[in-house]
């Protein structure tokens, strides 16, 4: 079947949208978020190169800003930014004040302390930049390690790095639409500028300009795919000419391999070329599903809940991976596990049980917490919006129309 194309804004060819979700975007959105949660578990590096997760959402982002931005621009930046900060502010309302009752002093912290250190709190508002924690600190109980604030705070970087983007879109995609090309490119050069140790930005506003460097072709490519400009490009073109971006992204990774080996979290310009070339074959054979199709039909609610609910997701997973172990820990105490054996089989699955254990509670921080993106979205508060009741809602008027 043949797809057509309709000329676009300044003659970009665009292709023609169905109305609704594309659930392709949904299923990688979700396949992102999965990969997510198993890196920051299991810390396996080979997954940055099977999957770049970050890459992937970045650039699902940047396609749905451009398409949001054929409304008013400051609307659209308005209701980006009320999509993303209720949820934050929940998420801060509970782990700053454990920093703090862990025993954290700001005006002790010699990272941290006096004028700025109090500004930069306001980054656990608005994420202009990277929050302050400290490397150890207490928790209630001792139930979590010295390192947990570093583990749930440290993800928000990715909260930092969208809003920045968001910012940026309207003046990006102005560009990109007078020169596609060089402005798709742009971030890939910079990033071996700065990514490579060629020029060194200090402090925090170096390691937004390098984010910002990195994932910047890949917002920049979700404009290329809502245009059409992918879809310009011959298939074949596109995927070798990806292909050979990849392999140089292997090569520079393999000479320039950080403490964790391949983690191309490690290698800034492996990561941008890697994420970039993984992205063009991604959004080249988008399919613009509008239902999961065959057996991938079957994870439907699990695609839709993820999606409705990817921001709660992504700030609550971590955390949530450390409030496994005391789980655990208790398993010990039970009458049966008192046995050396029972002990050491426990101890070398503890990993497995980690991962079995993290999935109920992410349920429950959705339950929790989920809700309050429907109220950032301006909708009605719902606890678990998998498309079920949707679904019945169709079946039933389905039903009715063949009566």
């Amino acid at each position: 079947m043949t797809q057509e194309y309709t000329a676009g804004r300044h003659g970009v060819v665009t292709a023609p949208k169905a109305p609704g979700r594309d659930r392709y975007l949904d299923l990688l959105r979700s396949l992102a978020l999965v990969r997510v949660v198993l890196y920051h578990l299991f810390g396996w590096a080979w997954l940055t190169v099977l999957f770049p997760s970050m890459g992937v959402m970045f650039a699902l982002a940047g396609s749905l800003m451009a398409r949001s931005l054929n409304r008013p621009t400051l609307s659209v930046i308005r209701g980006r930014l009320r999509r993303l900060l209720p949820p934050l502010w929940a998420f801060s309302a509970v782990v700053l004040p454990l920093i703090f009752v862990g025993g954290w002093r700001l005006s002790e912290d010699p990272d941290h302390s006096g004028t700025w250190g109090l500004l930069e709190l306001v980054n656990y508002v608005i994420p202009i930049g990277a929050p302050p924690y400290p490397w150890e600190v207490g928790f209630p109980h001792n139930l979590l390690e010295s390192t947990w604030a570093d583990q749930a705070v440290g993800p928000l970087w990715y909260l930092r790095a969208y809003l920045w983007f968001v910012l940026a879109s309207p003046l990006l995609l102005w560009a990109f639409r007078r020169v596609p090309w060089p402005t798709l490119l742009a971030p890939l050069a910079l990033t071996a500028v700065v990514g490579t140790g060629l020029v060194t930005i200090p402090g925090e506003l170096g390691n937004t300009v390098t984010d910002f460097a990195i994932y910047g072709s890949c917002w920049i490519l979700g404009f290329a795919h809502h245009e059409g400009v992918l879809a310009k490009v011959p298939r074949y073109l596109a995927v070798s000419g990806s292909v050979l971006v990849m392999s140089f992204a292997l090569w520079w990774a393999s000479g320039h391999q950080g403490p964790d080996g391949w983690d191309l979290n490690d290698i800034p310009l492996a990561q941008a070329t890697w994420s970039f070339g993984f992205v063009v074959i991604l959004l080249q054979y988008s399919p613009s599903w509008q239902e999961l199709p065959g057996r991938l039909a079957r994870w439907d609610k699990l695609v839709t809940l993820s999606n409705n609910r990817a921001v709660t997701i992504y700030l609550w997973h971590n955390l949530l991976i450390m409030a496994t172990v005391p789980i655990i820990d208790q398993a010990y105490n039970l009458p049966f596990m008192q046995s050396d054996r029972a002990v050491a089989a426990l101890d070398a699955t503890d990993m497995l049980w980690m991962f079995v254990l993290v999935w109920p509670l992410i349920a429950l921080a959705i339950l929790a917490f989920g809700w309050i993106e429907d109220l950032a979205a301006k909708r009605s508060p719902r606890l678990w919006p998998n498309g079920a009741k949707k679904g019945r809602a169709k079946r039933r008027a389905s039903a009715g129309h063949g009566a």
